[in-house]
């Protein structure tokens, strides 16, 4: 069975509070051998380190930008502190979701830019890649980066245009790829899963958030009572969407991408199964 690595799961999400264990066994039982944790808020910290050790995963720490707004005073001191005082936990492999969300309206985007060049000064100064949230605001994103000298990262659930994909990919990014990729609708996404480097692809499921195709649900089905929560154990069926637009196999599919996401945070290496 080929080995994947969910570069983006917020295992750590109240969607998962009531079959947290089982949600981790599924996705073992497919496959899926390890997740990234990503933080979005300072008062989520702890639980997220605490929550990787438990199940075997690995994390990272950073500010969300949908969640500046919200956070104390000091959320940056915070987030200081902890990297400094995690910087030795070798699960702790990058500084995220961190970024700009240009997408949902009445955002503070002077706020979140202020987080954001924060977040990053952090990064370069422990020495650790960031995960980067990119929603309508790519441009800006790649502006700060190329101030900061940061050691590269994730863009997660990538939806630009080519020339951007390609600016990220020249400061050592990698994108990522998820369920938005198995829409056939989504022809910007998988044209560009398509043609960019192979290299510069990771698979991602964002879970609980994201779902492929099959696991959408409307508005109203979602009134009714559906439910659309994605598991990192979508992950493989999510990477036969990348595996036939690429000309891959599996195995192909599952070895490139495992070893993009090494190269991205190269601390995870470690923890993956012998």
């Amino acid at each position: 069975m080929p080995l994947w690595i969910d570069s983006h799961c917020h295992l750590d999400a109240p969607e998962f509070d009531a079959d947290r264990g089982a949600v981790v066994a599924r996705a073992r039982a497919t496959g899926v051998g390890l997740l990234v944790i990503p933080s979005v808020e300072a008062a989520h910290f702890e639980g997220v380190r605490t929550l990787a050790h438990a199940t075997g995963q690995v994390y990272a720490l950073g500010l969300h930008p949908l969640y500046v707004h919200r956070q104390p005073s000091d959320a940056l001191d915070q987030l200081a502190r902890a990297l400094h005082e995690h910087l030795g936990d070798e699960r702790l492999v990058a500084v995220g979701e961190i970024g700009l969300d240009g997408f949902v309206p009445g955002l503070d985007w002077a706020t979140q830019e202020r987080f954001y060049a924060a977040q990053l000064v952090l990064a370069r100064s422990v020495d650790l890649p960031v995960i980067l949230h990119v929603r309508r605001s790519a441009d800006v994103l790649l502006k700060h980066l190329r101030r900061a000298g940061v050691r590269g990262g994730i863009a997660h659930a990538f939806n630009g245009s080519e020339q951007q994909a390609r600016a990220f990919i020249d400061l050592g990014f990698r994108l990522g790829f998820g369920g938005a990729m198995t829409f056939e609708r989504a022809l910007q996404i998988r044209r560009l899963a398509q043609i960019l480097p192979a290299d510069a692809i990771v698979l991602e499921t964002d879970a609980p958030d994201i779902p492929p195709h099959w696991r959408y649900r409307t508005a109203g089905e979602r009134a009714q009572g559906l439910g659309s929560r994605n598991e990192p154990a979508e992950l493989p069926r999510i990477a036969e969407t990348l595996a036939g637009l690429r000309g891959w196999t599996l195995e192909e599919t599952a070895a490139i991408t495992t070893a993009n996401v090494c190269a991205a945070l190269p601390r995870l290496a470690q923890w993956l199964p012998a």
